[in-house]
């Protein structure tokens, strides 16, 4: 499915990075996955019932879900909003304009910092924010979401801010 199927983006938005969570967060269902179906085999190995191994379907149900779920989420930074898309059987898609954005962080824990994987945290103003969980390299994520905002540039030039600090020295004397 490709973004413009699911997005409302305006004609002229650009997309400037589009992500997903990492395949291998779905590891640990796969892994419990393995064990419910060897289980499942060994009751009925055990017990001589063959319906106990129908629990193995559960087993086989976990990791198809899990990678389903992250297959199905979508993760995009425009030029004016971030768009995070979830769902299996419906779907869910959230925006959140550049213009509301107050602060965005991003969070690695043991695993994340050693594979360089993370999640991306964006609050809005009025409430509210999006999450970017389990996406590769979560700093240059952020790093882009904030180089979108344009926050990092004082207003005027450094003759002007000059002219300001003499002003405030000045008052400052003045009122001495």
């Amino acid at each position: 499915m490709t973004v413009d199927e699911w997005m409302a983006r305006a004609p002229d938005e650009v997309v400037v990075w589009e992500g997903r969570p990492r395949i291998q967060t779905i590891l640990p269902s796969l892994v419990v996955g393995v064990v419910v179906v060897a289980g499942a085999i060994a009751g009925a190995t055990v017990t001589n019932e063959p319906l106990v191994g129908l629990l193995g379907v559960f087993g086989v149900f976990l990791p198809v879900w899990s990678y389903a779920r992250v297959t199905n989420t979508r993760f995009v930074v425009t030029d004016r909003a971030l768009y995070r898309k979830t769902g299996i059987l419906s779907r869910n898609v959230q925006r959140v304009s550049l213009d509301r954005v107050q602060n965005s962080t991003f969070s690695q824990g043991i695993t994340g910092s050693l594979f360089d994987y993370g999640t991306v945290s964006v609050e809005a103003a009025g409430g509210g924010g999006i999450q970017f969980e389990n996406v590769n390299d979560p700093r240059a994520v952020r790093t882009e979401i904030d180089r979108r905002l344009g926050g990092d540039e004082l207003p005027g030039t450094v003759d002007q801010w000059t002219a300001v600090l003499d002003e405030v020295r000045a008052l400052r004397t003045a009122l001495r």
